[in-house]
């Protein structure tokens, strides 16, 4: 009998082979969910015996999706009726650039209703999307409140109901599809339009329990033509599939202004459509006056969380000079800068988006720090509300503070708005600036002109929401 007498022969010169063909499926269909849509379908035209094993809904599909957001949602709760998979890869590959914070663009109302910020989330079977704000209370809790529920129906359409009076109870309800029925539940059937991947509008869907020419609902997710960027490859296999461009919905303004520039040449050469566009625009007319909801643009917070080489950046919360609990959004900007805004003012309820500090410079003092740096410290007393309690001044020391680990020197909103005031005239004590970075990961910033120091506190972790307590009454 022949001895192996090298153990390091490789497969080739002992005389074996393997194809990916001899592999099982199971194992087969777990190499091919590590792909992408594109590369399902690029694989499919190599073998018809694999067109089969790539239209597998129930296993690749289903492992991608798994594979992909299994451990945020669960899969398996979005699928029912007629919907595939497959549908549900494509479906959810588009929501996913909503998850995270979102803010209103314009001024519009302050009511409940125009939500300032919007956190989206996952949910067991949907994807939501809540009004946050900052509360009242002297803690550093935020209101959540539901907003919008996304998910899919029976028939695999897309389906997005608004909710006017944030009701928290409606979520189990939704997750549970019983809340289709949005007469009974008071909910408003929008449609979701993208702009690009940073802005979006929620407009009212006047058209929902009405079919298009194919009998298909038209509520749900809609993509600009202009956002060819956007357009996800559809996943099909064998084959490229046809991709129609789908346009905004009723009323949003590509569509209504290439009407009304049909409308104004055809009137002026045809009584007939004359007459046509009259009853156009009553019909139009009574549309509006049932609409319950006003369009409103939301625009992305792309860096809302901090990173290890932007430790500052991101949406925080912490007490304004008025004692009233804020929302601050700290930016690195592309010419090596850091800036830091106001978002939201609790006590007012508007959106203030002002500059508070800025700095040209991201290098940081590492410690141990001067005698003098430490002065600038522990003269201070922090703004920092403590659980259970009104707002309290809270006495800084080595003890009872965050250890600091580095110290950044920020300029104040002066430089930004009022650039003479940091002028040789003006006293630099008024516009200097501290950042002083904790241990934890948190930091607290301050001005020389003043004797308190702002402690900031992460508004989300880990993709969820930090402090949240649920919005109860109107």
């Amino acid at each position: 009998m022949a001895r192996v007498e090298d153990s390091n022969l490789t497969v080739e010169e002992c005389g074996f082979s393997f194809s990916f063909t001899d592999f099982p499926e199971d194992v087969q269909l777990c190499v091919l969910s590590f792909l992408m849509p594109s590369e399902i379908a690029t694989f499919a035209c190599t073998s018809k015996r694999f067109v089969s094993l790539c239209r597998n809904d129930d296993k690749l599909w289903f492992a991608m999706c798994d594979r992909r957001w299994g451990l945020k949602t669960q899969i398996t709760k979005w699928v029912k009726g007629d919907t595939s998979y497959k549908l549900l890869y494509k479906t959810l590959s588009e929501w996913e650039n909503l998850i995270g914070f979102w803010r209103r663009s314009g001024t519009g109302t302050t009511d409940i209703s125009s939500p300032l910020l919007i956190f989206f989330e996952w949910g067991s079977s949907c994807l939501t999307g809540s009004r946050v704000s900052p509360s009242n209370n002297g803690t550093y809790n935020v209101i959540k409140a539901p907003f919008l529920f996304m998910s899919l129906s029976s028939e695999g359409q897309e389906v997005i109901f608004l909710d006017p009076d944030g009701r928290s109870e409606l979520y189990e309800d939704f997750s549970n599809s019983r809340c289709f029925d949005y007469l009974e539940k008071d909910l408003i059937p929008v449609n979701l339009s993208f702009m690009g991947k940073t802005h979006f509008v929620v407009e009212e869907d006047l058209t929902f329990g009405y079919s298009n020419s194919r009998g298909q609902r038209r509520n749900g997710v809609q993509r600009s033509s202009s956002s060819a960027n956007l357009v996800l490859e559809d996943g099909g296999v064998g084959d490229v599939d046809s991709i129609e461009p789908e346009f905004g919905s009723p009323g949003s303004l590509p569509d209504r202004l290439m009407s009304e520039i049909y409308q104004y040449f055809a009137n002026r050469t045809s009584p007939v459509r004359d007459r046509s566009s009259r009853r156009q625009r009553r019909k139009e007319k009574e549309r509006q006056a049932r609409r319950k909801w006003e369009a409103q643009h939301f625009v992305k917070i792309v860096n809302y969380s901090h990173t290890h080489s932007r430790p500052l950046q991101g949406l925080w919360k912490g007490l304004y000079d008025d004692l009233n609990l804020g929302l601050y959004l700290v930016e690195y900007d592309g010419i090596g800068g850091i800036s830091c805004r106001k978002v939201w003012n609790s006590s007012e309820n508007i959106a203030s988006y002002g500059p508070v500090f800025w700095t040209s410079s991201t290098s940081f003092v590492e410690s141990p720090f001067s005698a003098e740096e430490e002065s600038l410290y522990y003269s201070r007393i922090h703004h920092r509300p403590l659980p259970a309690t009104d707002f309290i001044l809270e006495c800084s020391s080595l003890r009872e503070s965050n250890t600091v680990s580095r110290i950044l020197s920020v300029n104040s909103s002066f430089d930004l708005v009022i650039p003479h005031l940091a002028g040789a005239t003006a006293n630099p004590r008024h516009v200097e600036g501290r950042v002083w970075q904790y241990v934890d990961g948190t930091f607290g910033f301050g001005f020389l002109r003043d004797n308190f120091i702002i402690d900031l506190k992460h508004v989300s972790e880990n993709g969820s929401l930090v402090d949240a307590v649920e919005f109860s009454g109107h």
